[in-house]
């Protein structure tokens, strides 16, 4: 990763308490500590610096060699290190807190990397963590689903976060599927996206039609549950199979859930003649700088979240990209684009 050193700030470095000039040993120091961590130092300096440093011969060498930048006359070197910073995705090693651009960038002490000299040994720092917008994950997935009804695709909706195991799975499982069967009702059950089995049909996308349960078990839980869950898919399979005397085991799909709490979870069951085999259509994130990289890290458990409410058995292809026309940590923008057919 670049880094962007505030050069002024760093040759500056004690200047106040000792009365002395701005010291360029100070920034090749910072320089030759920053390429020793792995990062691609990139020093930039104000105008005034040339008239101040110590070294004024060897620094304007630099200058002219392009080692160091200064900024363009009439440029504030605050502002211009903190839109390259931002539009280049880089850090900042200085110690000034940048406070007056608070407004205008965003979580500026996660850019930030602060640093301090003890017998003329420099220290470096390490940023804060990123702030995130609460909730940005659900947020999104929120829209995408009400923009899936709108194109006349019901969602599962139904929020109980029952506590996990894998016994309260299949008991729960059973318990629903029974109710369902005994009941006959139609379309809907307690507002899930369950309907009534056509038992002459069956999934065309799995390979051997004769080993085919007759639907399909979701089981919504959080990211930091799914490895667990997974380990306990057969045997919820079975259990459920032979409490109900199925001919064949259902077949349980555990999904990643961002709706869910961790430690809990949910059920979505489906008929296998209502599953929908590809996702109707696709999906693009445009997001602010901030939220980008956060969003685009966590945009397959977008996509699963939004598979497993929908009934789909193919997750929705989830593209994710940033935009400099929105400015503000926690906007996006989504548009669907037509994706696989029933």
């Amino acid at each position: 990763m670049k880094v962007i050193i505030d050069a002024s700030n760093v040759a500056h470095f004690g200047k106040e308490k000792e009365g002395n000039k701005p010291r360029l040993d100070y920034l090749l120091k910072s320089v030759e500590a920053l390429e020793k961590l792995g990062y691609e130092p990139f020093p930039i300096a104000d105008a005034s610096l040339r008239h101040e440093i110590d070294e004024k011969e060897k620094f304007n060498a630099m200058l002219d060699e392009g080692k160091v930048q200064q900024v363009p006359s009439g440029t504030t070197a605050d502002h211009f290190i903190l839109k390259l910073a931002f539009e280049e995705d880089c850090k900042i090693l200085s110690n000034d807190n940048f406070r007056e651009f608070n407004d205008e960038f965003h979580d500026i002490n996660n850019r930030r990397i602060p640093f301090t000299f003890v017998e003329d040994a420099i220290s470096i720092g390490s940023s804060s963590k990123p702030k995130k917008v609460k909730n940005i994950l659900q947020k999104i997935s929120t829209q995408m689903l009400n923009d899936f009804e709108k194109k006349g695709l019901e969602s599962y909706k139904l929020k109980k976060n029952k506590k996990l195991s894998g016994i309260a799975v299949a008991k729960e499982a059973i318990d629903r599927i029974t109710k369902t069967t005994e009941n006959t009702f139609d379309s809907k059950i307690e507002d899930i996206f369950m309907k009534i089995p056509l038992f002459d049909k069956v999934m065309g996308m799995v390979e051997d039609a004769e080993k085919t349960s007759d639907f399909i078990i979701f089981v919504l839980v959080s990211p930091k549950d799914y490895k667990d869950t997974v380990r306990n898919a057969g045997n919820i399979a079975v259990t459920v199979g032979d409490r109900l005397k199925l001919d064949h085991a259902p077949l349980v799909a555990i999904r990643n859930d961002l709706f869910t709490k961790p430690g809990t979870f949910e059920l979505n069951i489906i008929y296998s003649d209502e599953i929908l085999e590809e996702s109707p259509y696709n999906v693009n994130i445009t997001i602010n700088d901030h939220d980008y990289s956060f969003v685009k890290k966590n945009s397959r458990n977008i996509a699963s979240t939004v598979a497993a409410r929908l009934g789909t058995w193919k997750f929705p292809i989830v593209s994710v990209k940033p935009s400099m026309l929105m400015e503000k940590p926690g906007h996006f923008d989504i548009t669907l684009e037509k994706g696989g057919e029933k």
